[in-house]
C-alpha cells in the first residue's frame, strides 16, 4: 500500500514538474503595438503617419437631398412656373473627401489641404434653375468632379484655392447656395494671401485672387453678350479681423478691375467692394447658439455683393414676369462710354440649439442693384430680347429678399437630417403689361453622413 502511494505522489510530482516546464515554454502574449499614434497638437482625428512627424486627418460626407422650387442645395431658382416642362424639383446627391496634412516647422505650421467632391442632379439642365424646358428621364450618374478648396498653408501666407479673404458670414445657418453674399455657396476661389496676427485674437490680412472668379459681367449695347476683355489684374482685398470668446467681427475691401473687349476699347474702370460683418455668441440662450450678419456694398464689383447672381434673374408666374439683370458695367451710348453697376446686400442668421441634437434657425437676406438711366437704356433692349416684349420703360433697378428657416435633427453622431423652408419676393426691374413682382415658396429635405470626428 505504501509502495502504491509513493507511485501515485511521484506520478503526480512528474506531471505537475512537467506541465511548469510546457507553461514556461508557452509564449508570453505581447503588449499591443500602437500602429496609429494619435497626433493630438491639432484636435481631434489627427494621427501620425508612419514614420514621419507630419500629422493627418482623413474626413468626408455624404449626402442626399431634394428641392422643391430651388435648385441644387438649395439655390434660388428663378425660372417660368408657368412652364408645365419646367422642373420644379431638384434631386441632388453628393459626397466629398477632405485630407489635411499638417507638422511643425521652424516658421510655424506647415499645412496642407485638399477637399475632392462628386455631384449626381438627376434634374440637371437649364429647366430647374432657368426658363428652358428640362423633362428628361433617367438619372445622372456621378457626372461632376471638382474640387472646392486645395490649399498650402505656411508661415502665414495662404497659396490655392480657399475661400476669399473678403467673407466673413459663411451662411452656416442655412443648406441654401445663397444669391446675396460674397460666400460662394462652400467653393472657393484662387488666392495668394499673407495674414499677420497682431495679438489679442486681432489678425490682418492681405490677399491676391482671382478676378475672374469674381466677374459678373460686362453688358453690351444692346445688353444681351457679356463685352468683358481678358482678365490682367488680379483682385486685391484685405481684411482686419478679432476673434474672441464673445464672437468676432471683420471690416473688409476689395478692388475689381473692370476692362471692355470690345473694338469702341472704353477705357478700364476700378471696381470696389466694402463689407463689414459680425458675430456673437449668445450661450445664455443655449450652447453653441450665435447670431451673424453681413453688409456689403460695391460699385463695379457685383459679384462680391451677391456671389449667386447670374448676368439675369427671370420669374414666371401668374402669366406675370420679373426680370433682374446682374452686371459689373455696361456699355452707354455708341459703346464708347460705359457706367459701373451699384448694389447692396446684407445677410443675418440666428442659430439656436433647444437641445443636444436639435437645433434650429432663422435667417433673412436683401439685396439691390442699381444702373444709370443711360445703362438702362441698353439694359431695356436685352429684357425684350429675352422675351419681355412688352417692357415699355421704367429703371432696370431691382431687389430681393428671402426670410427662412432650417431645423437639424441629429439623432446620433455625425447623421443630420434637415428640413428647410424659404420664402422668396422679388421686386422686378422696368415696367410695362405683363411684367410685375413674383413671390414663391421653396423647401428642401437633406440627409447629411459626416465621417470625420
Amino acid at each position: 500500500m505504501k509502495m502504491v502511494k509513493s507511485l501515485l505522489l511521484g506520478t503526480a510530482a512528474g506531471l505537475v514538474a512537467t506541465a511548469g516546464a510546457q507553461a514556461a515554454d508557452l509564449p508570453v502574449k505581447a503588449k499591443p503595438v500602437q500602429y496609429v499614434k494619435i497626433c493630438s497638437l491639432y484636435g481631434a482625428g489627427f494621427y501620425y503617419m508612419p514614420g514621419t512627424d507630419t500629422c493627418i486627418k482623413i474626413g468626408g460626407f455624404a449626402r442626399a437631398e431634394v428641392n422643391f422650387n430651388a435648385g441644387g442645395s438649395f439655390a434660388a431658382s428663378f425660372i417660368n412656373y408657368d412652364l408645365r416642362t419646367a422642373n420644379t424639383q431638384a434631386w441632388r446627391t453628393r459626397a466629398g473627401i477632405t485630407a489635411d496634412a499638417r507638422s511643425q516647422t521652424a516658421y510655424g505650421t506647415l499645412r496642407g489641404y485638399a477637399y475632392l467632391a462628386a455631384t449626381s442632379d438627376n434634374s440637371r439642365g437649364a429647366g430647374y434653375i432657368g426658363a428652358s424646358p428640362n423633362n428628361g428621364t433617367g438619372a445622372d450618374a456621378y457626372d461632376r468632379l471638382y474640387s472646392p478648396a486645395a490649399f498650402i498653408q505656411f508661415a502665414g501666407f495662404t497659396m490655392g484655392r480657399t475661400g476669399s479673404f473678403f467673407d466673413f458670414d459663411g451662411m452656416g445657418y442655412s443648406n441654401q447656395s445663397n444669391v446675396w453674399g460674397s460666400a460662394q455657396g462652400g467653393n472657393g476661389i484662387e488666392v495668394w494671401a499673407y495674414t499677420a496676427q497682431l495679438g489679442n485674437g486681432l489678425s490682418a490680412s492681405i490677399s491676391a485672387e482671382n478676378n475672374n472668379g469674381r466677374r459678373v459681367g460686362v453688358a453690351t449695347i444692346a445688353g444681351a453678350s457679356n463685352a468683358a476683355a481678358g482678365q490682367s489684374m488680379p483682385d486685391i482685398v484685405g481684411n482686419l479681423r478679432i476673434d474672441q470668446a464673445w464672437g468676432s467681427a471683420q471690416v473688409m475691401g476689395a478692388y475689381h478691375q473692370v476692362n471692355y473687349g470690345v473694338a469702341s476699347n472704353p477705357s478700364d474702370k476700378s471696381g470696389w467692394a466694402f463689407g463689414a460683418g459680425l458675430r456673437v455668441n449668445l450661450p445664455m440662450l443655449g450652447k453653441g447658439d450665435y447670431i451673424i450678419g453681413q453688409f456689403t456694398y460695391g460699385v463695379g464689383a457685383i459679384d462680391y455683393v451677391g456671389s449667386g447672381l447670374g448676368q439675369a434673374q427671370t420669374v414666371q408666374r401668374g402669366g406675370i414676369t420679373s426680370y433682374g439683370p446682374a452686371w459689373d458695367s455696361v456699355l452707354t451710348g455708341t459703346g464708347t462710354t460705359a457706367d459701373l453697376t451699384t448694389g447692396w446686400s446684407l445677410t443675418a442668421g440666428l442659430e439656436h440649439n433647444w437641445v443636444p441634437g436639435w437645433k434650429t434657425s432663422l435667417y433673412g437676406a436683401y439685396g439691390k442693384l442699381e444702373y444709370s438711366t443711360a445703362a438702362s437704356a441698353s439694359l431695356l433692349l436685352a429684357a425684350n430680347g429675352a422675351g419681355l416684349n412688352t417692357a415699355t420703360g421704367g429703371s432696370a433697378n431691382w431687389s430681393y429678399w428671402q426670410v427662412g428657416s432650417r431645423t437639424v435633427w441629429t439623432p446620433v453622431t455625425n447623421l443630420d437630417l434637415s428640413v428647410e423652408v424659404m420664402y422668396n419676393k422679388m421686386n422686378t426691374g422696368f415696367t410695362g403689361v405683363g411684367i410685375g413682382d413674383n413671390s414663391w415658396w421653396s423647401g428642401m429635405f437633406r440627409a447629411q453622413r459626416n465621417f470625420y470626428p
